[in-house]
Order: structure tokens, then C-alpha cells, then sequence
């Protein structure tokens, strides 16, 4: 079990190691889909480029620009990160992180990847725990 600290900035700094690992995770998923269903990925640097400007990846970007938020806030000096902000941002990532086949984009996108990969339903059960200890 990971032990989280008080602190505002280490409770973000758990929480931006979570969403990583989640986020590799997801991308990994992708990536195979993709290359089940479109195209095989020959070099690091096409897929680089399919990540940043392929709509299949599109939906990705959402989590990628929160991981941001978060190390942003982490990293602010003036003024400093509050508890107030972790809590904050720890509520928007759960709501981010909420699958649904019938919601917007990013969460219809996460429900079909939890349903077809086992490793990304292994990869949210870490974030969620993640998560409750976060909000103990």
C-alpha cells in the first residue's frame, strides 16, 4: 500500500504518480488497439505523432492535460498548493476517472477500454485505491 503524507503537495504528488501509471496503461491499450484495427505502429516517433494528432488517440488528451493540472498546481510556489486545492483536484479526478458507456467522450472511451483490456481494469483498480487513500 502506498502511505500518503499530509501534505498538500505529496498527497498531488500521489496522485500524479497514479494518473501516470494509469495513463501508460490506457496508452499501451490503445496503441494494441490500434494496431488491431488500423494499422500496425512501425517506429516511436509515428506513434509519438499518432498520440498527438490522431483522433483514434484523441480522447487521451483529456487525462494527459489534467496530469499537467495537477503537477502545475503541485509545482507552485506563488502562492503554494493548499489543501483545499489537493482536495479539489483529487474530486476532479475521481469524476475524470468515472467509466460510462453513455457519457461524454473520455468516459465512454475509458468504459470500452476497461471492457476489452485486462491490464487497464487492473490500472484503474490501483488508481481507485489510489483515490480512497487520498480522500482518508
Amino acid at each position: 500500500m502506498i502511505e500518503v503524507s499530509d501534505s498538500p503537495h505529496q498527497r498531488l504528488a500521489t496522485l500524479s504518480t497514479g494518473l501516470l501509471h494509469l495513463h501508460k496503461s490506457l496508452l499501451d491499450s490503445e496503441r494494441a488497439a490500434y494496431e488491431r484495427d488500423v494499422a500496425r505502429i512501425t517506429s516511436t516517433g509515428q506513434y509519438l505523432q499518432l498520440v498527438l494528432g490522431d483522433p483514434w488517440f484523441a480522447w487521451l488528451r483529456e487525462i494527459s492535460q489534467f496530469i499537467v493540472l495537477v503537477d502545475e498546481a503541485r509545482d507552485a510556489d506563488d502562492p503554494p498548493v493548499t489543501a483545499a486545492d489537493a482536495d479539489r483536484l483529487i474530486g476532479e479526478a475521481r469524476a475524470l476517472l468515472s467509466p460510462s458507456e453513455g457519457g461524454g467522450s473520455f468516459h465512454r472511451r475509458y468504459y470500452e477500454a476497461l471492457q476489452r483490456d485486462p491490464a487497464a481494469v487492473l490500472a484503474h483498480g490501483t488508481m481507485m485505491q489510489v483515490l480512497a487513500q487520498l480522500a482518508a
